[in-house]
């Protein structure tokens, strides 16, 4: 699906740094709506600084960043732990799923922390990413494109605006790879705006365009190629 009609995002002169090191030089970004956009360049080219940023987890040195209406910028910790609870769904690499609960619990605490946790609507959000029949397995009892696909539901389950991936597919064998992408190929298709972190040319080909980072600068913006 391509871009919705207005911006969601609109990133200007955006500087990170630690120390004397420039994380992010003066990066300016805009996403519309229903974008997917793939996050792209080597190690260390800032691409996870950015997405940390993007999804309130951190915040610039300099420099603006408006999602939804909001200047970042601005806000407090407080309100930025609002921000990321209520508007966006986050998919790590490492998973982040807390092991002594079971994947329906896991994905049920997102909800408590928004609102109210609901039962069957947790089911419901693991039956999409066909894990029902795993409702009541610890993380430890789950593979790793299984733990992946709890992690989406748990992102998906207060309804965000955007949803932000850090290699999502990164421990994944090729067969979870596919289910994985899929899925994320599916929320893009219903509008969902989608920025995913990504090495793989394959992944990164799959969305609207590629921000290509170096040296936690822009280097180039490309269309897509798509399979």
């Amino acid at each position: 699906m391509g871009a919705g009609s207005g911006k969601l995002i609109e990133i200007k002169g955006l500087w990170k740094t630690y120390g004397t090191v420039h994380a992010l030089k003066n990066v300016n970004l805009s996403v519309k709506t229903g974008e997917w956009v793939s996050i792209m360049g080597p190690s260390g080219s800032g691409k996870t600084t950015l997405l940390n940023i993007i999804g309130c987890m951190d915040t610039p040195t300099q420099g603006h960043i408006i999602l939804d209406g909001t200047d970042l910028s601005s806000l407090d910790q407080r309100q930025l732990t609002e921000i990321r609870r209520d508007k966006i769904g986050l998919i790590f690499q490492q998973f982040h799923l807390i092991p002594h609960l079971t994947a329906l619990e896991n994905v049920m605490i997102a909800q408590y922390y928004h609102s109210m946790a609901d039962k069957a609507e947790a089911l419901e959000a693991l039956g999409r990413v066909g894990l029902r029949n795993r409702a009541n397995h610890m993380p430890g009892q789950l593979s790793g494109g299984e733990q992946q696909r709890v992690c989406i539901a748990r992102a998906l389950i207060n309804y965000p605006r955007l949803v932000l991936a850090d290699e999502p597919t990164g421990n994944l064998d090729e067969v979870n790879e596919k289910i994985v992408v899929k899925l994320l190929e599916e929320l893009h298709m219903e509008g969902h705006t989608i920025i995913i972190v990504t090495h793989d040319p394959w992944v990164g080909s799959l969305g609207d365009y590629q921000v290509y980072l170096e040296h936690g600068s822009i280097k180039s913006t490309v269309e897509a190629t798509g399979t």
